[in-house]
């Protein structure tokens, strides 16, 4: 069979039958996920001739104004998950709280956190957005929901992918056996296998940042910035300057073409002082997926996934991409 005729649900099945002792649970979370997703990307591609377009009105836990599709996706993914049986509770971005699963569900031993819909600041001007998610297996023993189910590391993700929803919508994401992507074929609706086995290069030619925010940086960001626009040909320099804002785009780009992405702490704001990308609903799954891709990912100073969370809106600054980028970043930062 041509890779191209490869579903996602087939692939999932085909990781499942290598693990005997696996009960399909997983799978079939996986598998009502891809479902949301469907219906979420349908639904972006009509937000401008439906009234789903502009705010709400309100802000969310981050203090951020939600858009209409932002709830639209934050509520279509907890209906079609919570009545699966198979988790226990779900975290989303837009939620102040843990999520549990209503008493009239069965529950299981999984932790779904998601970001409904990543870059929706910018659904009015119509740039690729995304849904990105994190799975954990429940630790605790009994059938009550702990901090500890939902606050550990990003090394003991049992999952993590996102879903772009672009020129194409795309799936990608790994279960720890290496990256794969996925695009829809909308004749037949079905995530059909694009990219197999993902590789980031190890060195790359791009840097993504917000340049807008460059005088509240400290010296040692601005050395790093420095460094990847002062010319230097024998080193590959300058890097080009790609900046989309939206970070499921900036990073899909970068995992593709190889080079850097970075959201540094703002010394001027108190609420960026810690950086201002969330630990576990974005950047712990993106630092799985780039790892499983051959990438790095750093905080500046310690990998993203060895991160103990104190809180599930916990903010951290982000450096990920090429390998040999990171480590450039990390040395320039330890200086």
């Amino acid at each position: 069979m041509s890779k191209f005729g490869i579903t996602v649900i087939e692939h999932l099945l085909s990781q499942q039958r290598l693990h005997p002792e696996a009960s399909g649970a997983f799978t079939y979370l996986l598998s009502e996920l891809i479902v949301a997703a469907k219906i979420i990307s349908k639904e972006a591609r009509k937000a401008g001739l439906t009234n789903i377009l502009g705010f709400t009105g309100d802000t969310n836990i981050q203090g951020e104004a939600v858009q209409k599709l932002d709830i639209f996706a934050h509520t279509t993914i907890i209906r079609r998950m919570s009545h699966l049986g198979q988790l226990c509770a779900m975290v989303s971005e837009e939620s102040a709280d843990i999520i549990k699963i209503p008493d009239k569900h069965d529950k299981g031993n999984y932790v779904l956190i998601f970001d409904p819909l990543d870059g929706s600041s910018n659904i009015d001007a119509n740039v690729n957005i995304g849904t990105i998610f994190s799975v954990h297996k429940k630790i605790s023993p009994g059938n009550e929901v702990t901090s500890t189910d939902v606050l550990q590391p990003g090394y003991k993700q049992v999952a993590a992918g996102y879903f772009l929803y672009g020129t194409s919508t795309m799936m990608v994401y790994t279960t720890g056996d290496g990256l794969h992507g996925f695009t829809l074929y909308p004749a037949v609706g079905e995530f059909l296998l694009s990219h197999p086995n993902i590789m980031i290069p190890e060195k790359g030619k791009i840097f993504s940042v917000n340049m807008g925010y460059s005088n509240y940086w400290d010296d040692n960001v601005r050395a790093v910035m420095d460094h990847f626009t002062k010319k230097d040909p024998e080193q590959g320099l300058p890097y080009s300057l790609r900046y989309i804002g939206s970070l499921v785009a900036d990073f899909h780009r970068t995992l593709i073409y190889g080079g850097i992405f970075m959201y540094p702490p703002d010394r001027k704001d108190p609420k960026k002082r810690h950086g201002k990308l969330r630990l576990m609903c974005e950047c712990a799954p993106l630092s799985m997926l780039v790892k499983q891709a051959g990438g790095m990912a750093t905080d500046g100073e310690t990998d993203i996934l060895d991160i103990e969370p104190d809180e599930i809106h916990q903010r951290v600054p982000l450096y990920i991409g090429s390998k040999k980028d990171v480590e450039t970043i990390m040395e320039i930062l330890k200086k």
